[in-house]
């Protein structure tokens, strides 16, 4: 059993700016206790797209650099939720979530796969494949905490994914996210609680809260970072704000619990 934190904070271009509100974060959820932390999609940098891919840095630049030092300061297992890595090309970037073990090494990296190209409003219209290079590998991470299956906000809405990374072993689902304010309203808990419950899992979702600067002010994120159970309970949810946390602990023996009871894996597995 272990204490899991889900950080909720309000990015902005300021980039200097976002990681020390991460700082400071990250310190308060390890001064609880949290041995697991977890930040939002877009944690370094959130604007216009294109300065986005501008500003990317390499796996081991600036950015996840400060979070090794992060995680290996406070000892502790940190997400990375997502940064702006650079791609393959100069014309795009990745949106990739990186975590790191207690002592700052670099234990698994996901490249977002599922990108946000949707016209739904004149609020919740994106091109994101125009701008952001799609990921290919599922990625799930081995720690002595348990085994962590990485997404980034978008994906949530495609279950099989999810599925897979239960069937590779999965016990904690990651859904570091910047959810729309518009779509948050109405899918957000309800995606996450579906989640949990379909892959009997533990589902952690930082998230992003708020209008993000001056140069996006069309775009506001939903936020409300959870943590839900492997029954679909929701077990702490941050408070509206831009700097919170929600904090439950994580009890593995509940996924096997609840695995053994209701063997849905047996089909998955047929």
């Amino acid at each position: 059993m272990f204490l899991a934190a889900a950080i909720q904070t309000s990015a902005t271009t300021d980039v200097a700016r976002n990681l020390a509100e991460i700082e400071a974060l990250v310190a308060r959820a390890a001064g609880y206790g949290a041995k697991f932390v977890g930040t939002p999609e877009n944690s370094n940098f959130l604007g216009p797209a294109d300065e986005k891919v501008r500003l990317a840095e390499p796996l081991d630049g600036p950015t996840c650099s400060f979070f090794a030092d992060l995680a290996r300061r406070h000892a502790i297992h940190l997400l990375l939720g997502s940064f702006n890595e650079r791609g393959s090309t100069p014309e795009r970037c990745r949106n990739t979530s990186v975590l790191f073990g207690p002592d700052g090494a670099r234990l698994a990296a996901y490249r977002k796969i599922h990108l946000f190209d949707v016209d739904h409003s004149e609020t919740v219209r994106a091109m994101e494949s125009r701008t952001i290079e799609p990921g290919e590998q599922h990625v799930v991470a081995e720690t002595p905490l348990g085994r962590f299956g990485l997404s980034v906000c978008y994906d949530l809405r495609f279950g099989d994914q999810y599925r897979r990374l239960v069937r590779e072993g999965a016990e904690i689902l990651c859904v570091p996210a910047a959810f729309t304010m518009r779509t948050g309203r109405d899918h957000w808990a309800e995606l996450l609680r579906a989640r949990a419950i379909e892959c009997q899992a533990y589902v952690l979702a930082p998230a992003q809260y708020g209008v993000h600067g001056a140069a996006s002010e069309l775009r506001e994120s939903f936020g409300r970072a959870m943590i839900v159970d492997p029954w679909g309970v929701v077990l702490a949810t941050a408070p509206d704000g831009p700097s919170g946390l929600a904090l439950a602990e994580i009890d593995l023996s509940r996924v096997s619990e609840i695995r053994r009871a209701i063997p849905v894996g047996a089909y998955e597995a047929s």
